[in-house]
Parts: structure tokens; C-alpha cells; sequence
């Protein structure tokens, strides 16, 4: 993928790791647009200079404004960046934990699918682009205190799969971006060995430069997860991972 001239739309890209790809894509050289929910922070990076659009990607309706917005501006737009998500604490054993589980399909698995579903037609009418979809180390290695996040992103890894087979021949790649924990959004402060955001976003914007770009963005740190099964660790991580439960309200004490 050449960095330095895209034009790209990163959508969750308010904070975390969408905001660091917008920032390091326009570093590239690479016209970038920002979409998401916060007004606060839209208002923010418009003032570092990109073009932001609000979006909800849980509202159809708000997902086709910002298309048709963003194509306005941007026609010749030819990298969507699918970064929205929420990561959500959940015990099963309390059946309140639903309305979680449900913001979190409804955010992570169905707002990938409306916001590809929104672009696909005119990348493929350009005949040339690329959706970066989001997924996480989780998706291959669960984590127990997590189960509908993990749940939701490997359903996003699948749902890619079998978006990249059907576009095939359109010119138009699908790349899965696997992020493990990273430094970000409160990781810092319940996992001391998450990666720095820095750190990540450059290994990241490093393998996307490939040529050939890979269908699967692994850096280093997330090659253990991804790999579990294969490797036979799968088990005994899921087990260690597992004492995590603890953190949950309802178990402590």
C-alpha cells in the first residue's frame, strides 16, 4: 500500500488507535478525513486539520450521511479505515450483562457492517481501493472477562474473509488490522504489558507499506494470540487469561 497518496477515511478515528492511523497516514503524506460520535473531539482534530464528519456507526441512517458527505468532499476516496468500537466487562452469570453484549455486536460486528456496506459500492465502481477492518488479538484468544468483545471481533475477522473472497477480482483489498493490547483507551491502566500506541502505530504503518500489502496486520506482540491453536498454548492461555475474572464487581470480594 503507498502511504503518502491515499484518501482515506478513518471512522472511530476520535481516539486510540483510529486517531494515531489518521495522524500517521496524513504524517505520510496521505489526504485524511476523520469520522465519529464525539463532537468534542471531531472539533479537536478539525483544528489539527482534518475534515471530520459525525457518525454513529449503530445508526444506518447516520452512516449513509456521512457517505454521502464524505463522497462530496472526497470522490476520489479509495481507503476506508473501520476503527469503531467498544471493549465491555461482562458476567455472564448476571443476566444484566445483555445490554452490554448487545451494544457491543451492535458496534463492533454490525457498524463494521453498515460502514462497509456504505463504501463497497463506490470502490468498487472506482475499481480500486482498500477497508481496513479492525479486529483484535481477542478474536483468536478469548478473554474470559470479555466474552461478547471477543465474540464480536472474531465474527469481524470471519465476516472479512468472506468480504475480501467475494470482492476478489474488483480491485479492491481487504486488510484485517489485528491489534493485541495496546496502550490506549484505559489498557495502560489494568494491563502493564500493553503495547505503547506509538510503538504499535509504527509497526503497523510498517507492514501496511509492504508490497504486497498482507491480508492480516500481526505485529510482533500479537503473533501469540494469533497463532495459539496452531501452536498448542492455546489452553493454558485461555486458563491464565482466565484468572482475570476476578476483576469482574460481582467476583470480588
Amino acid at each position: 500500500m503507498n502511504l503518502s497518496h491515499r484518501t482515506v477515511l478513518v471512522v472511530g478515528g476520535t481516539s486510540g488507535i483510529g486517531r494515531e492511523l489518521a495522524r500517521r497516514f496524513a504524517a505520510a503524506g496521505s489526504i485524511v478525513a476523520v469520522g465519529g460520535r464525539s463532537a468534542e473531539r471531531l472539533g479537536d482534530l478539525s483544528a489539527e486539520g482534518f475534515a471530520t464528519f459525525a457518525v454513529d456507526v449503530t445508526d444506518g441512517a447516520s452512516v449513509a450521511r456521512a457517505r454521502d458527505a464524505v463522497l462530496t468532499r472526497y470522490p476520489e476516496l479509495d481507503t476506508v479505515v473501520i476503527a469503531a468500537g467498544v471493549m465491555l466487562l461482562e458476567d455472564l452469570r448476571d443476566p444484566a450483562h445483555f445490554e452490554a453484549a448487545r451494544i457491543t455486536v451492535d458496534t463492533n460486528l454490525v457498524g463494521t457492517i453498515r460502514v462497509a456496506d456504505a463504501f463497497t459500492p463506490h470502490l468498487v465502481g472506482r475499481g480500486a481501493g482498500t477497508l481496513v477492518t479492525v479486529t483484535s488479538g481477542i478474536a483468536f484468544l478469548p478473554f474470559p472477562p470479555m466474552p461478547t468483545y471477543a465474540a464480536s471481533k472474531a465474527a469481524v475477522h470471519a465476516y472479512s474473509e468472506a468480504l475480501r473472497a467475494q470482492l476478489d477480482g474488483t480491485g479492491v483489498g481487504v486488510v484485517e488490522l489485528v491489534p493485541p493490547a495496546v496502550a490506549t483507551a484505559g489498557q495502560e491502566k489494568v494491563n502493564p504489558d500493553a503495547l505503547p500506541l506509538d510503538a504499535f502505530a509504527t509497526e503497523v504503518m510498517g507492514l501496511l507499506g509492504q508490497e504486497p500489502t498482507p491480508h492480516e496486520i500481526l505485529v510482533e506482540r500479537v503473533l501469540a494470540h494469533r497463532w495459539a491453536e496452531r501452536d498448542g498454548t492455546y489452553h493454558d492461555l485461555v486458563a491464565r487469561r482466565s484468572r482475570a475474572l476476578a476483576m469482574l464487581p460481582g467476583r470480588q470480594g
